[in-house]
């Protein structure tokens, strides 16, 4: 007879989803190396440029046709898993195989006011709430620069709510720059958390979102970020955005096609600028909503685009990003809890690395600590769901039914009180289940998660930097801030 351990290898299986069938996938392989070629792909910096012409590659008004030897050679220089660390230097968050983290969704412009319930433009300080919750809240592997303040100047904006995130936070950040000389002041400002930038390229504690312009195109300020970073030695992530039917072809596989060379073709320079430095192969794919005239970031489609194209990623064996649990809803109601709870699961069953956009509303426009809160409760749902099911016992009912019979009095038993923890998910309060206690009976849900937040803000503790640390962060900060 087997023995327990022995069953639980052969036996355990955890659950997971794959949309495209492995013909299909080649298929899309073969026609985006195509694509690499015909038409090609714009590049809008020299530098780039220059690289790819180094490299053999023709160019012809601005435009790579990108050799399919060349992108593999690529390809396979990228690693295959790599870690963030937090503040302390630990590797909290790894980026490979199947393991599947959720972040707060990135950049931004409105809060949704837990006083009125209406959108704003958001200000320093609701960052700084929603960086506290984040950080309490275990379901959340890395923090991100969510929001965009409105009250500091745009043109610091990106270092001004990094450095906000760094002050308030030890956990990873998932971030980005719009400008080349944004992303140096970004990185020098990580360098002095790090202790240095030989410590930063050692244990990164940031990864940094880099978005082509669809279709088959790198912007200015987009392939001198990838050249920076891969110089830098800090970890870049794809955000490839096809817009099925708009910028990108309607059918939802012939965006799949596009992304996988968008990715690709960013993958390229990238590993030419600096052989072996970490990339993700990530986007926020969404389709055209032809009767509205909105990507709709809840749509099942874009569901199934972001599950397709992480598919196209793990084919090459590499790391994996992509942009689910937000909603098209402006308020916190049903649809929101709908749409958000479906692609958290789809996403986790998909084993996306990295999962952003959590706590989002109004199709990526508006933030909501609430929606933080709940979200977190869907996330845990669905990190339970890929756990699947686990032979806890020698067998699997058989002999329980020995112990009582017909009885029925499962709760008696010596195995019920030491297995239902593993078995079982406990949510929050903020789900509500049961009676309600007294005085909890007229709270919805966005009165629980409101109170939730309100808890966990009087339990944060702000991370403490070391003296030399924090000075470090203040030299950057004063001369960015103040010049």
């Amino acid at each position: 007879m087997l023995t327990i351990e022995k069953e639980l290898q052969t036996t355990h299986l955890t659950p997971s989803l794959y949309l495209l069938s492995p013909d299909l996938v080649r298929r899309v392989v073969e026609e985006a190396f195509d694509l690499l070629m015909n038409p090609g792909v714009r590049f809008g910096t020299s530098e780039a440029l220059e690289l790819l012409r180094a490299a053999g590659v023709k160019i012809e008004d601005g435009t790579a046709r990108i050799p399919r030897k060349l992108a593999e050679g690529c390809l396979a220089s990228v690693p295959r898993d790599f870690y963030l660390h937090d503040r302390p230097g630990n590797p909290v968050v790894h980026y490979g195989g199947n393991d599947v983290h959720f972040d707060p969704g990135s950049s931004c412009l409105n809060i949704l006011d837990s006083e009125t319930k209406q959108s704003r433009p958001a200000q320093t300080a609701d960052l700084i709430r929603l960086v506290q919750v984040a950080e309490m809240l275990p379901q959340y592997a890395a923090q991100s620069t969510a929001m965009v303040c409105n009250d500091v100047p745009q043109d610091v904006g990106d270092f001004y709510r990094l450095l906000v995130v760094l002050r308030h936070s030890s956990k990873p950040v998932i971030t980005g720059a719009f400008s080349g000389r944004t992303l140096a002041a970004m990185l020098e400002l990580l360098a002095a958390d790090s202790g240095s930038g030989d410590e930063l390229r050692r244990r990164p504690r940031a990864i940094f979102d880099v978005c082509p312009s669809p279709p088959l195109n790198w912007s200015d300020f987009a392939s001198e970020n990838l050249l920076q970073l891969a110089r830098a030695g800090v970890p870049a992530e794809i955000v490839s955005m096809p817009l099925a039917g708009a910028t990108a072809p309607v059918t939802l596989i012939g965006s799949v096609v596009q992304h996988a060379a968008e990715c690709i073709s960013g993958i390229t320079i990238h590993q030419l600028a600096c052989e072996g430095v970490p990339i993700v192969w990530g986007g926020a794919p969404a389709i055209f909503d032809m009767s509205t005239g909105s990507a709709p970031m809840g749509a099942i489609e874009t569901a199934m685009l972001n599950l397709a194209c992480t598919q196209v990623g793990k084919h090459f064996g590499l790391p994996t990003h992509g942009y689910l649990v937000a909603t098209d809803s402006r308020h916190l109601d049903a649809q929101a809890g709908m749409e958000s709870a479906t692609s958290a699961a789809l996403g986790a069953l998909a084993r996306i690395n990295m999962v952003s956009g959590a706590g989002m509303l109004d199709a990526l426009a508006c933030h909501s600590v609430e929606k933080l809160i709940i979200d977190a409760e869907a996330i845990s749902s669905a990190q339970r769901l890929v756990h699947g099911f686990q032979v806890q016992t020698e067998t699997l009912a058989t002999a329980m039914f020995d112990q009582i019979g017909l009885s029925g009095e499962f709760l008696k038993m010596k195995e019920t009180r030491s297995l239902f923890r593993k078995e079982q998910h406990f949510p929050s309060a903020v789900i509500e289940r049961g009676e309600p206690l007294p005085g909890e009976a007229d709270r919805d849900v966005f009165q629980r998660a409101r109170r939730r937040a309100e808890e966990l803000i009087a339990a944060y503790e702000r991370p403490v930097l070391t003296p030399s640390g924090e000075a470090s962060i203040d030299k950057v900060a004063n001369r960015v801030l103040h010049t």
